[in-house]
């Protein structure tokens, strides 16, 4: 990796094993860090749409000296299967194997990115008094009016292959667009964001898994219904979470729970600001405890 720091080769080091468990007839892929049973809460981070599991090997490492700590591949993301068709019920399907599965213990706590958040606010709407509490990770909801007159992209353009490893690599691009300095941290999500058939290299997630049914279900009342602790960091700087959509954000939120904005940070927050957005979410959790 490219002039890779200390603390990034620290987390890496501590190499998670990598489990399998089937949710609604697919397997679902997921890695773990920490002790068999830990002291505090276990935590289980998601992805956003098209990512996986690695975008979290250099963040969850932080919280596993004394939790169980998982990141989730979701159905037709990252090396767990595909199926047929996707949906908010089947992916919140997939969070409950996992946290089952994963042994991560009574009450965990849920960070979600983007798409992952967005799946959180489902399985918060379903299990929420189960749960200690859930970080929503730049995730945007927008005004009702709004939302009608920007309809949700549908995803439904073919796979795209490629004729070798240097070629993908070299397309490999932040959705939505952002700077980062942190080259290395590109690199390394990059590397294992690509896998090889036998038409050539392709990106690790179906088209189709990246829909958005979920913004069918009414997400703002989920949030504000919610039976557990809940928080919201998003980056100063995103494109998703803008200086229009915070207020109506920080409206779901009741006072006294906590909205963080990372100074600098854009949509894709952990990895311009890796360090903040540790440190945030350590102190944001530290009184999680049921």
């Amino acid at each position: 990796m490219s002039d890779a720091p200390a603390w990034f080769q620290d987390a890496l080091a501590r190499t998670p094993s990598s489990h399998r468990v089937t949710a609604e007839g697919c397997e679902i892929h997921y890695l773990r860090w920490g002790p068999e049973t830990g002291e505090q809460p276990g935590i289980l981070f998601l992805h956003a749409g098209g990512a996986h599991a690695r975008w979290w090997s250099f963040i969850a490492p932080f919280f596993s000296e004394s939790r169980a700590v998982a990141a989730i591949d979701f159905s037709g993301m990252g090396d767990s299967a595909r199926r047929e068709a996707y949906s908010s019920d089947l992916h919140v399907a997939e969070i409950a194997a996992v946290l089952e599965h994963g042994r991560l213990g009574p009450n965990p706590i849920v960070v979600g990115h983007s798409f992952g958040g967005f799946i959180a606010m489902c399985h918060g709407h379903r299990y929420g008094a189960e749960l200690s509490g859930i970080v929503f990770v730049d995730t945007a909801l927008r005004p009702p009016v709004e939302a009608k007159e920007n309809p949700v992209e549908a995803y439904t353009r073919p796979t795209r292959y490629y004729p070798d490893r240097e070629t993908i690599l070299e397309r490999f691009r932040l959705g939505p667009a952002q700077p980062c300095e942190n080259t290395f941290l590109l690199e390394y999500i990059a590397e294992n964001s690509i896998v090889e058939h036998a038409q050539g290299w392709a990106w690790k997630f179906d088209v189709a898994a990246r829909g958005a049914a979920h913004h069918d279900e009414p997400l703002a009342d989920y949030v504000k219904g919610l039976e557990c602790k809940k928080a919201l960091i998003y980056g100063a700087e995103s494109s998703m979470v803008t200086p229009e959509v915070v207020p109506y954000l920080q409206g779901l939120f009741a006072p006294g729970e906590p909205v963080v904005e990372i100074p600098g940070g854009h949509h894709h927050l952990f990895l311009d600001h890796p360090i903040a957005f540790v440190a945030a979410v350590r102190a944001i959790i530290s009184g999680w405890n049921r």
